[in-house]
């Protein structure tokens, strides 16, 4: 076997005889590009996917995404991307406000039984739905 640089570009006839061909690549066209990784990291890699298997990184993960959702909804309600003002005093207000509406919206689903999840409707769907009526 030879020895390449990281990310270098292989012809196809050089992967055409070899048997490992599969775990190389799932390349179609006429040139591959291959990334080799020095031992270290292929194997760090190895166990991070390992670890992604494990029921206490999926609970970790969980938590992780229940975090991410409120994010997503205080931007998508309050705005967030951009701070309205300047200064340091006003815009930490402005986040304080933000997150007293973001729990008196979520008091007032759980108090009336209405679901938060709002699912985002991709364009096709929406013009799927459009023309069904």
């Amino acid at each position: 076997m030879q020895e390449l640089p990281p990310s270098s570009t292989v012809a196809a006839l050089d992967c055409i005889p070899c048997p490992f061909k599969q775990q190389c690549t799932t390349a179609k066209s006429k040139r591959r590009q291959l990334s080799l990784h020095p031992e270290e990291m292929t194997e760090a890699l190895r166990h991070a996917r390992a670890q992604h298997q494990t029921k206490d990184w999926n609970t970790d993960y969980a938590l992780r995404a229940g975090v991410e959702g409120t994010i997503r909804q205080a931007v998508a309600v309050t705005d967030l991307h951009q701070a309205r003002y300047r200064g340091l005093a006003k815009t930490h207000l402005e986040h304080i406000y933000s997150a007293v509406a973001l729990n008196l919206i979520r008091l007032d689903a759980w108090w009336n039984g209405h679901p938060l999840d709002r699912t985002r409707t991709t364009h096709l769907a929406r013009l799927e739905l459009r023309f069904a009526t």
